[in-house]
């Protein structure tokens, strides 16, 4: 059976890997610096406490895995100032365990945005590109999460925002875990990038007309700029990829299984 080690297993995509890749019945090791609790733990899954930065309990961790997949993420401080010695750590720590192959998770044209975090998305992506081993790169649209955490945030001060000309491809985080896996066990041996976006393109403002119905959410939708590289890069499409919508779920949908769960 196939053995996949999911680097960052205990985070938000990394929890979505190993939900997939146990689902479809391979043998999972979520690796993180802490393992959760009991209760935290999907069955049948092995959680070890390994830290990549400081090398500590590596060597155990990825011992007979086939296939490794990087979730890894911070956002900000040292933490992700670190963020890409870290993979390049995680590559050089495969390599010398003789993982097959390593799948990295990261943002759709992040080379193209000079702000800090998508320049550290960038050179990760590098570092695998250039690793000299198998390798896959997915490149993902925003998560699902991400863009109703903005409208949350924004809600508890009466103002839901809409960013003045700038769209979106949210992809639900089972959707990516589906395509990291799948790039996973593919078993070509060439390195490779692929694209995963959402499945539809929204406005802002469409968006967020949708997370306040389904939410009751409190405050105005409305429109707001967004200055500098960053809202450059947002108004030109830069985080769209419509030709890879590779995605299933909907924002809505999302949102209405998230209220589904919270009524259950």
């Amino acid at each position: 059976m196939v053995l996949i080690a999911v680097a960052g297993g205990t985070g938000t995509a990394g929890r979505a890997v190993v939900v997939q890749a146990a689902g479809r019945g391979f043998e999972v090791r979520s690796v993180s610096r802490h393992v959760p609790h009991d209760s935290d733990r999907l069955a049948g899954v092995q959680y070890v406490a390994a830290d990549f930065r400081t090398g500590t309990g590596v060597e155990a961790a990825l011992d007979g895995v086939d296939v490794l997949i990087e979730t890894l993420d911070a956002r900000t401080g040292s933490a992700l100032r670190a963020l890409p010695t870290t993979t390049v750590a995680v590559l050089i720590a495969a390599a010398r365990a003789g993982v097959g192959r390593c799948v990295l998770l990261t943002i759709v044209n992040a080379a193209e945005c000079s702000m800090g975090y998508y320049q550290v998305q960038a050179a990760r992506a590098r570092s695998y590109e250039g690793a000299g081993m198998p390798t896959s790169v997915v490149y993902a649209t925003q998560f699902h999460n991400l863009v109703a955490g903005l409208f949350s945030a924004g809600s508890k001060v009466g103002l839901i925002p809409a960013f003045t000309g700038v769209s979106f491809q949210p992809i639900a985080t089972a959707d990516v875990a589906r395509v990291l896996v799948d790039e996973a066990v593919s078993g070509v041996r060439e390195d490779r990038s692929i694209q995963a976006g959402g499945p539809s393109v929204w406005t802002m403002k469409a968006l967020a007309e949708q997370w306040k119905a389904a939410t009751g959410g409190r405050g105005v939708v409305t429109p707001l700029p967004v200055p500098g590289s960053f809202g450059t890069f947002l108004r030109a499409g830069k985080n769209l990829i419509p030709d890879a919508a590779v995605g299933t779920i909907e924002f809505s949908d999302w949102l209405e299984s998230r209220g589904k769960r919270a009524a259950g």
